[in-house]
């Protein structure tokens, strides 16, 4: 049984870590209410608009919607969104695992670039031939500043990669949020834009365009794409800050269980000290009474 000094250092150490463990969580869960909150309000908006952006998209033809150009797919373009930090469970190496079986796997055969957010999936990757570094989008930190301009930004030069014909398939792979306690990792196609398909037949919503289709179209479609990749970049903070919660509030409840543990180590080894301190004076005024 390992002594006193021992026992008692390891107590303090594991106190300290407890303390620090539990501010990280109520820091994560402070953060994990804006971030909430943000990503509560824009799913409604991005998903109507997409489904409308789809649903344009089915009656433009190639001349005037670009943005839906199905040709051969052969350079593909990975976006990989995960975080600057860890300590968050499996929420980084959750995106790294899923960009590798893509590579790995679905774009084995193709010419595969991935663009990196976050610093942890930017390290996986560092020394990659992949990897395209994040000034040739031009913002090197999103989630520092992560606003709407900033990711607005980053997708207008994705879309003109692939107007360029740089890339003919864009993905975004990120962590989308569900609750605190739960995290899906969703693989999505950004480019080029899959028309919407009835189920009954080739029909499709009939829109009015005022003021034309061409200024609707100009408009609505560079707009949609960016609130969409906005809204994949909102639904990985609030995973993030959700995953780090969690992760920090067992990292607590197992500290906490550890330092039980190790009071009860040391109450133990204390009181086999005292009886054996007992037995020698007991000891010893027996050999002096004899």
């Amino acid at each position: 049984m390992a002594n006193l000094k021992e026992i008692r250092s390891r107590i303090t150490s594991v106190g300290s870590t407890m303390q620090i463990t539990s501010a990280m969580k109520m820091v994560s869960a402070a953060k994990l209410k804006r971030a909430q909150d943000a990503i509560t309000q824009m799913r409604p908006y991005s998903e109507k608009l997409q489904e409308i952006l789809r649903n344009l998209s089915a009656t433009l033809d190639l001349s005037e919607n670009a943005f839906s150009d199905q040709r051969e797919v052969k350079n593909v373009l990975i976006l990989a969104v995960a975080s600057n930090r860890g300590l968050c469970g499996g929420f980084n190496n959750n995106i790294i695992k899923r960009v590798n079986v893509l590579l790995n796997e679905e774009y084995a055969n193709k010419n595969t670039k991935i663009i990196c957010f976050g610093k942890k999936v930017t390290d996986a990757f560092r020394r990659s031939e992949l990897r395209i570094k994040n000034d040739v989008v031009g913002v090197e930190d999103i989630f520092g500043a992560l606003t709407f301009e900033n990711a607005a930004e980053i997708a207008q030069n994705v879309m003109d990669m692939f107007l360029a014909k740089q890339v003919d398939e864009v993905v975004i792979v990120y962590n989308s949020f569900v609750n605190a306690g739960f995290q899906l990792v969703k693989t999505e196609q950004l480019l080029p834009i899959i028309p919407t398909v009835s189920e009954i037949g080739d029909g499709v919503a009939d829109y009015s365009f005022e003021p034309s289709k061409e200024e609707i179209v100009a408009e609505l479609i560079p707009k949609s794409l960016k609130i969409q990749f906005f809204k994949s970049l909102l639904d990985s903070a609030a995973s993030e800050h959700g995953a780090r919660m969690t992760a920090m509030h067992k990292a607590t409840d197992n500290a906490s269980e550890l330092k039980r543990s190790l009071t009860l180590s040391y109450n133990k080894a204390r009181q086999a000290a005292i009886t054996n301190e007992i037995l020698e004076i007991v000891g010893g005024a027996e050999a002096l009474n004899n």
